[in-house]
């Protein structure tokens, strides 16, 4: 599949990495909770980004829970694969080794141990490069909060103009930004926001969907602010947009990954403890945890 014919329309959750109690890969635990998720309008996984504790894994390991995912993911959902390295040599040998195991497109977030030297010129030399030898379409992945490097509008409308790069996932919330990137990139480059907390209004200048960690909870709700918009519900969606937004804060900024997996847990789904050295949550953050999910509506 290329880029000019892959969708990444629609919600997609970057599903955390469930651990066992000894810190292993446990692959029922993700069997079950993809179980759970596929009986929701979502139109994919993110496999291995940012909530799936990326950086935490072994290559052997990224190989061995991207090949259980493809099994467990139903051909008529995408999988995104998330193949970012630090260097443009182990990139392009995870991209490969995904696109092999069956991934539709791998999604790539920026370099980032050497910021000083990420610039337009760096950056753009590694995405055009594993966009290049990647068998699978690319999507470029702009996360500054956890990369520290935030790609301009005009990097990103330069690397649109790629064939085999499909899209971009932003999760800098930046609105202004990602309508300069809408309004300029080639016809058909994709625009997915990177939160829940933004989703609505970035649907609204026109992006088609969402990376969101609140889906992993909170899945059709997501789902329905999309739907809301594409029918025309504004008042709907806006509305449904403002309750989602402390809870999304909850799992992201405010208590990050070990809060996620904590939420996951109260709905119903496996989360267990994020990997060392992050630390699960504490009793009183979890209460705060359980209020807000509550005050949401999300739990009952």
């Amino acid at each position: 599949m290329s880029a000019a014919t892959l969708s990444m329309a629609g919600i997609f959750p970057p599903i955390p990495t469930p651990f066992d109690a000894a810190g292993e890969l446990d692959l029922k635990a993700l069997a079950s909770n993809l179980e759970k998720w596929n009986r929701y309008p979502l139109a994919g996984y993110v496999v291995l980004g940012s909530n799936g504790e990326m950086p935490y894994l072994s290559d052997a390991e990224k190989l061995t829970y991207f090949e259980a995912a493809r099994k467990l993911i139903p051909s008529n959902k995408r999988f995104m694969a998330g193949c970012g390295c630090e260097s443009t040599h182990s990139t392009i040998a995870l991209v490969k080794h995904a696109a092999a195991l069956g991934a539709d497109v791998a999604l790539l977030i920026s370099p980032s141990y050497y910021k000083s030297k990420m610039d337009a010129a760096g950056l753009s030399d590694y995405y055009l490069k594993v966009a290049d030898a990647s068998p699978i379409p690319v999507s470029v992945y702009n996360m500054p909060a956890n990369t520290g490097v935030d790609m301009a509008a005009d990097l990103v409308v330069k690397l649109s103009q790629h064939p085999n790069i499909a899209g971009v996932k932003d999760s800098g919330g930046n609105l202004a930004k990602l309508g300069q990137i809408i309004r300029s990139a080639r016809p058909g480059f994709q625009v997915l926001a990177g939160s829940a907390g933004f989703l609505y209004p970035a649907l609204c200048i026109g992006a088609i969907g969402g990376v969101l960690a609140l889906a992993n909870i909170a899945p059709q709700q997501c789902c329905d602010i999309l739907s809301f918009h594409q029918h025309g519900k504004h008042e709907d969606a806006k509305d449904l947009q403002l309750r989602m937004i402390a809870p999304n804060m909850a799992v992201t900024a405010q208590f990050g990954v070990p809060g996620l997996k904590a939420a996951m847990e109260m709905v119903g789904f496996y989360g267990g403890s994020p990997r060392s050295p992050m630390l699960p949550l504490g009793d009183t953050q979890r209460e705060t945890l359980r209020n807000i999910l509550k005050e949401a509506g999300i739990l009952r």
